[in-house]
């Protein structure tokens, strides 16, 4: 009950998508499909429906949103994260990301392997931050929290 069921991301269809984004972002939302932990606190004495919960991502006005209703299709609780925090370790996940598919295609296996553990350094630090950006709003485990991040990145480049 306390999991995420369904996915929806609001993309704005720019040309922008790479092919690695586009991989990127699939194996992310099935992934998050298949392991999740997604629980909404009571906030303000509210009582929250409980879960398995529909999840709408977006950006929306420079912000991360999320839309979340019930299995039904009830309305369960929204809210908008500030882009601000993310800004650079997105910018780094980027850079790394392009240093990473770029070594896959021509650098050594050890290569490939040093700049892919910087990568998921990287990726850890940006579910960490968005662990403490939802503090309060949604309890999520770190696995969620990396594909989660993932799918901000994705929706992030497409804006």
């Amino acid at each position: 009950m306390t999991r995420i069921c369904h996915i929806e991301l609001e993309e704005t269809g720019t040309s922008d998508t790479t092919p690695e984004m586009v991989q990127e972002r699939k194996v992310a939302v099935y992934d998050l499909l298949e392991d999740n932990s997604f629980t909404l606190p009571s906030r303000d004495g509210r009582e929250i429906p409980p879960g398995p919960y529909r999840l709408t991502l977006g950006i929306r006005e420079r912000r991360f949103v999320f839309d979340i209703g019930t299995e039904g299709g009830d309305p369960a609780a929204e809210f908008h994260l500030s882009l601000g925090p993310f800004r650079q370790v997105v910018k780094d996940y980027y850079q790394i990301c392009a240093s990473y598919y770029d070594a896959v295609r021509s650098d050594s296996p050890r290569q490939v392997e040093t700049i892919d553990m910087a990568r998921r350094g990287i990726h850890n630090e940006g579910a960490r931050v968005l662990q403490e950006r939802l503090d309060g709003k949604a309890d999520i485990d770190i696995d969620t929290a990396r594909r989660l991040f993932t799918l901000l990145c994705v929706l992030n480049k497409e804006t």
